[in-house]
């Protein structure tokens, strides 16, 4: 049996714009922590001539490479002004001339995390890099950190990490890195786990009381271990009864990083969950790092 393949340090996707700034500042702290190397990596998209109809070219032209160099510089200036508390870290670059989602996707496979803005710029604006993000966060090898450049303007160092838990492979993954951020951070975790995926609203046969319990147990169990793991970590344990993206969100005002599973239970909650990681990357100000499952 081969052995896994060791994943490196930190990829950021970058691309000019105000979020792929945020995210090369958010990354330089994580890279700082983690005593990491950091990659900054640029995706030109191949251009389609109009005949013969649909070929490619099959080189980066040399103004499209000379923009890509550019979008690099300025990724590393914003790099090197944001490591003003931790050794420069190694620093690597790289400009590739593919279609941005497979080429990051596939980058991944051999990082530690992906770091990508929520919306940057392309030929059809915000929605082209908004689906880039999306499908990182679908698809990726490895935790992927969304950062927003409209987010909270200074990030409150000492606020807790929080983290969504709902007993799937993807949220035990979860829990393991916020507690690992939490350590690193010197900082509290706030473990949240909605026992109802339907609402408030009252489904005939149901018990109140005996699924209240359930996710009592489901918080004790996936806690018991990662807090022997890590004493140091302060846990607080949230416990609600209504649709799970609502109530993250709402705490996620308080914390200074979210950390969610990429998809949940299984059948239709499966689905919902999965739903909840993209509303939460997509809807909150903090930086959301998004865990899939082993």
């Amino acid at each position: 049996m081969s052995e896994p393949t060791k994943k490196h340090g930190i990829l950021v996707c970058v691309d000019g714009s105000a979020a792929s700034d945020a995210a090369v500042a958010w990354a330089a702290w994580e890279a700082g922590m983690r005593n990491t190397t950091i990659t900054l990596m640029h995706a030109v998209a191949p251009i389609v001539v109009g005949f013969p109809v649909g070929r490619l070219y099959d080189e980066m032209p040399g103004w499209q490479m000379e923009a890509g160099q550019h979008v690099i510089d300025q990724a590393r200036k914003t790099l090197s002004a944001s490591l003003d508390k931790f050794e420069s870290p190694e620093i690597r670059t790289k400009i590739v001339y593919s279609n941005v989602a497979p080429a990051l996707i596939e980058a991944s496979k051999d990082a530690r995390m992906i770091v990508a803005g929520s919306q940057g710029l392309g030929a059809l604006g915000r929605l082209l890099l908004g689906s880039v993000t999306t499908s990182l966060v679908h698809h990726a090898h490895c935790p992927v950190a969304v950062i927003h450049s409209d987010g909270d303007a200074a990030v409150d160092a000492t606020a807790p990490v929080l983290v969504g838990i709902d007993g799937s492979p993807a949220s035990e993954s979860a829990t393991a890195l916020a507690f690992d951020e939490a350590s690193r951070r010197g900082v509290g975790l706030v473990a949240l786990h909605a026992w109802s995926d339907v609402g408030v609203f009252p489904m005939l046969g149901m018990d109140w009381r005996d699924s209240e319990a359930k996710g009592e147990e489901i918080l004790a169990e996936r806690l018991a271990g990662w807090q022997e793991q890590y004493p140091d970590v302060h846990v607080r344990r949230v416990l609600c009864c209504d649709l799970p993206s609502r109530w993250l969100l709402e705490e996620s005002e308080h914390a200074q990083l979210v950390v969610i599973g990429s998809h949940g239970r299984g059948g239709f909650a499966g689905m919902l969950l999965g739903s909840v990681s993209s509303h939460v990357a997509q809807s909150a100000t903090k930086p959301v790092i998004v865990v899939r499952g082993e």
